[in-house]
């Protein structure tokens, strides 16, 4: 289905009637009609810019022969619903981003889209809908905030959260908190580090759903504009030569996209939402090709919360066509993989260059000869879990310790503002997983406390819950299965010894094998405590993490086979 059902014949004057009603004229009418899936809103900052960046990818459309109909899209803003009931929220959110685009697409037939999108859960829900509904499609995002300043030090908001558990502990005085405050987040765009709605941004370029500058150009350069205004005309292209989604979505292009997450150390949510996007796209995207990613992927970039350096900093760079000509030398993606350019990657970026090898290494002198993000498995995660290797101190790479196991989040955090974490342990926290949660919510408060009292370099966290990109420390996720389902990691007992080695992708608890067997024998169900609506029946409805969290019944159309390791 496209316009022409809606728009063309004598059975169709009614449609065409209410068009002329928005002012538009029978030219208008009979040219493609391209969405333009708008997440803006006055609450997430990383969106509020967004109805400038739509009006440029409207002007595009415009000047390259299309009609734009521009309409809303919900947004969580991870950071202000962090740390409460309301992150249970941001994982589903995901999955109605997709649906409404769906729905609005094959409602009115849409001949193309351009994805106008920025925060965490929006970029890959957008990305989902358009392999899903595989229509002509552009993904422009509203970029990064710039840095803060305290004195000569760059910030983020990572540096706040981190901050309370300074504050708690004497390290730091209000005052001074109140000053980072006020100086972390100084105007609009994703937070500045490599988060996850920065990793997604970068991501859709590796990906070739987006231009090149789409994760890095600050969200406050006119370049900004100017790219909106390239996605605009680029969507007219697509539709003209009838280049869609999935053609640009293949095993090649998540193969790619996996060695640029690795070489970025981006965000350990990316791994939800690639496979996530790849099953929309009819592709297995499994944790054991990113484990092979991470293998062979040298970490090109320490990005905030990882090292000094910020989005803008690695825009300066070069972007991410710097990283992917470095990652070329070695033969690491696919140069034929198509892009949103109409062209394959290798002319995309054949005139990248670094321009700061202070901020993108050059590939003979990487940070680790492998990737930013670990995959680890063992018998207490059977079916993976995954850390942000690249934020985790050099003494915590391999660390035993005895389980302090809570059910939930809350019960973590008072324990550890309760100063009843020691150094040494490794906090379990268990049903907070995509079922068990419900919502699989992120711990940035937790993780951030950690690391603002001094514990992030003695203290480890393991969960079936998941971290937030700005995330720092030995915190390893998605351990799945999850408690809810009877995994592992429901049968841990306080004192229990957990052992992992961060460089070898082990995870394990150590008991007898015996023992466990016994326990998973005497384990008790639990209810899932949900409220009615959404979480009821996300609760219902959703996999593991290791399959990306995604919906149960919901398999593309057009299924591939796996992508290999």
């Amino acid at each position: 289905m496209n316009s022409t059902t809606v728009k063309k014949g004598t059975a169709r004057a009614p449609h065409r009637s209410l068009l002329k009603s928005l002012g538009l004229n029978d030219g208008d009418i009979r040219k493609p009609w391209i969405g333009i899936a708008n997440s803006w809103s006055e609450i997430v900052p990383g969106h509020l810019q967004l109805d400038r960046v739509a009006a440029a990818a409207k002007a595009g459309v415009l000047a390259a022969g299309g009609t734009p109909f521009e309409f809303g899209v919900i947004g969580v803003c991870d950071g202000l619903a962090m740390g409460h009931e309301g992150m249970r929220y941001s994982l589903p959110s995901r999955e109605l981003i997709a649906d409404s685009l769906e729905v609005m697409v094959r409602a009115h037939g849409f001949d193309g889209l351009v994805l106008v999108t920025n925060c965490d859960k929006i970029t890959p829900g957008m990305l989902m809908a358009a392999a899903r509904l595989n229509v002509p499609s552009v993904l422009i995002s509203g970029g990064p905030m710039l840095a803060g300043r305290v004195g000569e030090r760059a910030v983020s908001l990572s540096d706040v959260f981190e901050a309370v558990g300074s504050v708690q502990t004497g390290r730091l005085r209000p005052v001074d908190l109140k000053e980072l405050e006020n100086r972390a987040c100084p105007g609009c765009g994703s937070c500045a580090g490599l988060f996850t709605a920065n990793s997604m941004n970068c991501l859709a370029e590796a990906l070739g759903m987006a231009l090149p500058g789409n994760g890095t150009v600050p969200a406050v350069d006119a370049e900004r504009l100017r790219t909106a205004r390239r996605a605009g005309a680029a969507v007219m292209s697509l539709v003209r030569k009838n280049i869609r989604p999935r053609d640009i979505l293949t095993e090649a292009a998540f193969r790619n996209a996996l060695a640029v997450d690795m070489a970025l150390g981006g965000s350990t949510n990316s791994l939800l939402h690639l496979p996530a996007v790849a099953h929309e796209a009819g592709i297995r995207l499994s944790l054991a090709a990113a484990a092979e990613a991470s293998k062979k992927t040298p970490h090109l970039c320490r990005l905030s919360p990882g090292g000094i350096h910020h989005l803008e900093d690695l825009d300066r760079a070069g972007g991410i066509p710097a990283v992917m000509k470095e990652l070329s030398k070695k033969k690491l993606l696919d140069l034929s993989a198509l892009t949103v350019t109409g062209k394959p990657l290798g002319k995309t970026i054949a005139g990248a260059r670094v321009r700061d090898y202070g901020v993108i290494r050059i590939i003979d002198n990487p940070y680790d000869s492998r990737g930013g993000i670990a995959v680890l498995r063992g018998n207490l995660a059977p079916e993976g879990a995954v850390v942000k290797r690249s934020a985790v101190a050099p003494e915590m790479m391999r660390h035993a310790g005895p389980a302090r196991v809570f059910d939930g989040e809350e019960a973590a955090r008072a324990a550890l503002f309760g100063n009843k974490i020691r150094k040494g342990d490794v906090i379990v926290i268990r049903y907070e997983g995509p079922a068990g949660g419900p919502g699989m919510r992120e711990m940035l408060s937790l993780t951030s406390a950690l690391a603002g009292m001094g514990l992030d370099k003695s203290v480890a966290l393991v969960t079936d819950g998941r971290f937030s990109g700005a995330t720092r420390g030995a915190s390893i996720g998605h351990v799945s299965p999850e408690a809810a389902a009877g995994g592992p990691i429901a049968l841990v007992k306080n004192g229990d010894r957990v052992f992992f080695d961060l460089r070898r992708g082990i995870l394990r608890l150590e008991i007898p094998a015996a023992e466990l067997k016994q326990r998973k024998k005497s384990l008790k169900p639990r209810l899932i405590d949900a409220p009615s609506g959404v979480l009821t029946r996300y609760a219902a409805a959703v996999t593991s993490a290791a399959e990306g969290a995604v919906l149960q019944g919901r398999s593309a159309s057009n299924r591939r086979k796996e992508t290999a390791p």
